[in-house]
């Protein structure tokens, strides 16, 4: 499940940034126009390292009957992604749409163990 979990919540990202979602609002909201011209493999294995960790994580809280735990840490975890984000000086708008990722990504993980 750890495994179709991350599968799915990775697909879940190429989408969500994507120009058919949220990719026009989130550039615009990063501060940043060198994004195309940026290397995206660290990027993207970063967030493939995160995704299937926090896909562990939702796995083991599932094995435990410890719902209420995987939702704090992913509510902790979207937190500390908002705090970073006014940090970093990005619109209210591009901090959504990073924030919501990661609760949209533990959705996807915890359905994923309760459908399989």
């Amino acid at each position: 499940m750890v495994i179709v979990g991350a599968v799915l919540a990775y697909v879940l990202g190429g989408f969500w940034y994507s120009e058919k979602c949220f990719a026009k609002g989130w550039k615009a909201g990063i501060g940043t126009s060198a994004i195309p011209n940026m290397p995206m493999a660290p990027g993207m294995i970063t967030q493939a390292v995160g995704t299937f960790l926090l896909a562990w994580v939702i796995g083991v809280t599932e094995t435990t009957d410890s719902l209420a735990l995987a939702i704090l840490i992913t509510l902790t975890i979207a937190t500390l992604i908002k705090a970073n984000g006014f940090f970093a000086g990005k619109t209210k708008y591009a901090i959504f749409i990073e924030a919501s990722f990661i609760l949209a990504m533990a959705v996807v993980m915890i359905l994923t163990h309760a459908v399989l």
